[in-house]
């Protein structure tokens, strides 16, 4: 199995390094003096003169790359940007042989945050295949000196670090290597770095910081959020007095010299990554209970169940299970914990205020979850194997109980075996390439060989066989991409989030809950690499996906994922006062627009015909506002924040009270408070009703009600968005008992207000074609209580009957009305929509300013039509219709019209629905019909649905005619 090919000239690997050396340009390089002057870097000086040099440097870089930051003169910060995925490693490795090269620095310090990032690079540096790429590229090596932890010793002398010892005594002499020391934050924090030992370094340095000081050396970070200003690390990073620093990073807390960026828009419009396809599995159960941590003194945490609006406080201590607090959370404990967190059992650290969903630890949902990752990576693993040039696909789980999968009966590790031979032996059935039969037989024939697992406490254990599982998935990239070996399936409990990575991940399956905010990007990160092949190259010009699971309790992931890549891409930042047309925006226009103007002098005299700068290219009145309703993709976030920008200041809209007369009747009308009744005649009436419905719905108890969505992360005009979602529900179903049957009726008659006998003999009734009990779940109750109240809906007037029972007469206020019934002066705008227009609203409408929720809704504002005497948008939430089945009906639009020559009135409902007409309409219809059965001929309303393909117009003539 040979390593890695790594590329020479990726351009955007190569441009970041180039960029570096460009800033040291025709700098003073100050050869080292005096009797050590061997073991010290040369200088290179950014004084007096060559100060301005410097700068000028670093602003002529940043203008080559399209860089605004302002430089910092007196900073020795130099920042590269660099995504996720995109290979910052092999970047500033190249950029330490360059330096080398162009400057005969020798001797640099590599200073990483955790130890599984310190791991991941010094497997990179020690590899193989790195040395040779580089030693054939720059004729040199790089000689690794690794600080680590010390035992203490009391007996004897204490001796400097000797990785610190070795690279402070290296010399220049030796032209064929270069000299890095690699040291992660909590060495350097460590007293080690700062007491003084009994032999010296240079015959006067006995404390390691002053000793690395001494061989002036450059510095480079990895992940510089890690290192936040004014903080511990930082300030003993200052101790190293290194010439220069260099950090390398997807995420910075504050720019500092920024000279090149590689944003996550850029990695993923260039195919520098692979996409991103999120799976959504939903639970119908328990969305809203919450656990949440409300203390911890150290010695026991506190914790609040949050469930159908109740409140419960638990008190936990070490090594006690959490299911005290809710049953759910079986084999979830706490590990550790102390004045300021809890560490629980999956390795989820929470601080007080962070909150967990218990029905996310729901073996039923992960063996779902298990199940359909399984299944995908077959589908995947099929196709890449079967190429001419076959690639092996990776899947990573992240779990929360360690036990359940290193046991030989534990629940994990037989749900994933269970599922791999089932896969495995069907695929086998018709398979026709022979190595892939092959490999399929190797499969069934050890199913233990086809996963691995590393978690923190493997490391004191001496099972040989985990050891090799530990060592081929942190440290040896190439044995687990053999396609003689059949491991694929990778388990762990959160470590490998940063620090490790394989380019082969397809699919990542997070069989846990977050308790708290986590950077997407970063949990994606570890599958974003593009793939290697069977000859470990590189494979590009390929469209490929990483497949990433979660549960329902993180059903915005790739929300969350879309606007953190908005967010850190090199979009221009909007603000509300912006004077002019900068220079960047001209550029972003032209980018983005590209297919609108040709070059910049045809924009300026587009704009300059519409008004909207002056010949300074400063703005005029409503020149930006031009800029940002028709330019919205040059701006950040415009995805997730171009609704609420349309908004501007507008906070109230005025009503024109003048009209409330005309309107007075219908909207009196409107708000009296009704109750709806079912018309059974008895019992057994209820009880033929509900055999029906279970007899209707036979099919739906051979699914259960769990559901997956599969949204698309896609980049569009340098913005990042999620395709529309598509819904799946599966086919297959697993049945689950989780309580008894009397229980399930008790409960089931709670949620459908119906009699506990009633529904036992119903059950009996269909047992030959329903068997309830193998069904006994919350789920399967609450997919009941959905289907019921559809069914409800749909067969309540024709079928059983209702009726509506007036409770009150209009109570005031409404709102458009104050405590006496008379209207008010102005309504809260975000009551009538979140988009505001300028234009002007029709003559008859009863508000003064055109706020709206759809381009549909827009349209009916402006409309003047002569046969209505006023009309008005209803205020979100104000008037709601019962309906059977629990729902209500809420009409967008009230007309009020003139009727048989205008003797009399005809008040008109619309529900706008800004999609075409489609599979609406039966739902629509009944809501319609109990609406009218509200009003009956008492007034005289007529109710329409709006779609988009009708204009208001229209729907008013069809009343007419």
């Amino acid at each position: 199995m040979k390593g890695f090919n790594f590329e020479k000239n990726l351009p955007h690997q190569t441009r970041a390094v180039e960029s570096i050396i460009s800033v040291f340009e025709g700098l003073t390089i100050e050869k080292p003096q005096g009797i050590n002057r061997q073991y010290i870097n040369p200088v290179i000086n950014n004084r007096g003169e060559d100060k301005k040099k410097y700068i000028s440097n670093i602003l002529h870089v940043q203008k080559e790359n399209g860089i605004t930051e302002p430089p910092k003169s007196d900073s020795n910060i130099i920042d590269i940007m660099m995504e996720t995925g995109t290979g910052k490693t092999y970047t500033y490795t190249k950029a330490i042989f360059e330096l080398n090269k162009n400057y005969g620095i020798f001797k640099f310090i590599i200073v990483v945050p955790t130890l599984s990032i310190k791991a991941g690079t010094i497997n990179f540096l020690k590899s193989p295949s790195a040395r040779e790429h580089f030693k054939e590229q720059y004729g040199k090596t790089i000689n690794l000196y690794v600080v680590e932890s010390q035992k203490n010793n009391k007996n004897k002398k204490s001796y400097m670090p000797q990785a610190v010892s070795n690279f402070v005594n290296s010399i220049d002499f030796d032209m064929n290597s270069i000299q890095v020391l690699l040291i992660n934050a909590g060495m350097i924090n460590s007293d080690t770095m700062k007491k003084s030992f009994d032999r010296t370094l240079f015959d006067k340095y006995t404390v390691p910081f002053n000793a690395l000081a001494e061989v002036k050396p450059f510095v480079i970070i990895d992940e510089p959020h890690k290192f936040a200003k004014g903080n511990k690390t930082w300030e003993n990073i200052q101790l190293l007095k290194s010439q220069y620093i260099i950090r390398f990073g997807a995420t910075f807390k504050e720019y500092e010299n920024l000279i090149y960026t590689l944003t996550a828009v850029d990695a993923f419009n260039n195919n520098l990554v692979k996409g991103v396809i999120g799976y959504v599995e939903e639970f119908e159960i328990g969305k809203n209970v919450i656990v949440r941590l409300v203390n911890t003194d150290g010695k026991e945490a506190t914790f609040e169940l949050i469930e159908n609006k109740k409140r419960k406080q638990y008190k936990i201590v070490k090594k006690q299970s959490l299911s005290i607090v809710h049953p759910e959370m079986t084999d979830l404990y706490i590990e550790n914990l102390n004045k300021s967190e809890v560490v629980l059992s999956n390795g989820l650290s929470l601080k007080r205020g962070d909150k967990l969903n218990p029905y996310s630890y729901s073996e039923t949902l992960q063996e779902k979850m298990i199940k359909n990752a399984v299944e995908n990576h077959f589908k995947l693993e099929k196709e890449l194997l079967t190429k001419d040039v076959r690639i092996k696909p990776l899947t990573l789980f992240f779990i929360d109980n360690i036990e359940e999968y290193r046991k030989q009966d534990g629940y994990v590790r037989t749900t994933v075996e269970q599922y791999i031979k089932s896969y495995a032996e069907e695929l086998l059935k018709t398979e026709t390439s022979e190595f892939y039969k092959e490999y399929l037989k190797k499969t069934i024939e050890n199913l233990s060989l086809t996963h691995g697992g590393y978690f923190s406490k493997d490391n004191t254990e001496k099972d040989e066989a985990i050891e090799k599982e530990i060592n081929e998935i942190l440290h040896d990239k190439e044995a687990i991409l053999d396609l003689n070996n059949p491991r694929r399936f990778i388990f762990s409990k959160w470590t490998l989030r940063e620090g490790w990575d394989n380019p082969n991940v397809f699919q990542i399956c997070k069989l846990r809950s977050s308790g708290s905010e986590i950077s997407k990007l970063q949990e994606v990160g570890r599958g974003l690499r593009l793939p290697v092949n069977e000859y470990m190259n590189r494979v590009k010009g390929e469209q490929f996906y990483l497949n990433y699971y979660v549960d329902f309790t993180e059903n915005d992931f790739v929300d969350r994922l879309v606007n953190e890549i908005n967010e850190k891409s090199n979009a221009i930042p909007i603000t509300d006062d912006a004077k002019e047309l900068t220079k960047e925006m001209i550029k972003k226009i032209l980018e983005v627009y590209n297919d609108q103007f040709g070059n910049e002098d045809e924009l300026l005299e587009f704009l300059d015909e519409k008004n909207v700068i002056t010949r300074s290219n400063k703005f005029k009145e409503n020149g930006f506002a031009f800029i940002k309703a028709n330019f919205p993709l040059i701006f950040d976030g415009v995805v997730s924040n171009k609704i609420k920008k349309a908004t501007e200041k507008k906070k109230k809209v005025t009503l024109r009270i003048e009209k409330y007369p005309e309107l007075k009747a219908l909207w009196e009308k409107l708000n009296e408070k009704v109750i709806l009744e079912y018309k059974f005649e008895n019992e057994d009436t209820f009880k033929e009703m509900f055999i029906n419905f279970l007899k209707d719905n036979e099919d739906f108890f051979n699914e259960e009600n769990i559901k997956e969505r599969k949204i698309k992360l896609t980049i569009k005009d340098n913005q990042a968005a999620a395709d529309e979602e598509i819904s799946v529900l599966k086919d297959e179903v697993i049945p689950v008992v989780t309580m008894k049957y009397s229980e399930f009726l008790k409960e089931l008659s709670k949620l459908l207000n119906a009699n506990i006998k009633t529904l036992h003999r119903s059950f009996l009734y269909v047992q030959n074609e329903i068997d309830i009990n193998r069904y006994l779940n919350y789920s399967t109750l609450r997919a009941i209580k959905h289907e019921f109240d559809k069914y409800l809906l749909f067969n309540a007037i024709d079928k059983f009957g209702i009726e509506y029972q007036k409770v009150t007469n209009v109570i005031h206020p409404t709102k458009f009305t104050d405590i006496y019934g008379d209207p008010i002066k102005e309504v809260d705008a975000s009551d009538i929509g979140i988009l505001y227009s300028k234009d002007k609203v029709a003559k008859n409408y009863f508000l003064e300013d055109l706020f709206y929720d759809s381009e549909l809704e827009k349209d009916n504002i402006k409309t003047n039509i002569k046969e209505v005497v006023v009309f008005t948008k209803i205020p979100k939430n104000s008037i709601k219709i019962p309906v059977a089945g629990g729902k209500s009906y809420s009409p967008d639009f009230a007309y009020v019209l003139n009727y048989e020559n205008g003797d009399k009135k005809l008040y008109f409902l619309v529900e706008t629905k800004n999609k075409e007409e489609e599979s609406l309409i039966k739902e629509e219809l009944q809501k319609i019909r109990h609406a009218e059965k509200l009003f009956g001929d008492k007034v005289k309303i007529k109710f329409k649905t709006q779609f988009s393909n009708k204009k208001i117009e229209e729907l008013i003539k069809d009343i007419y005619e």
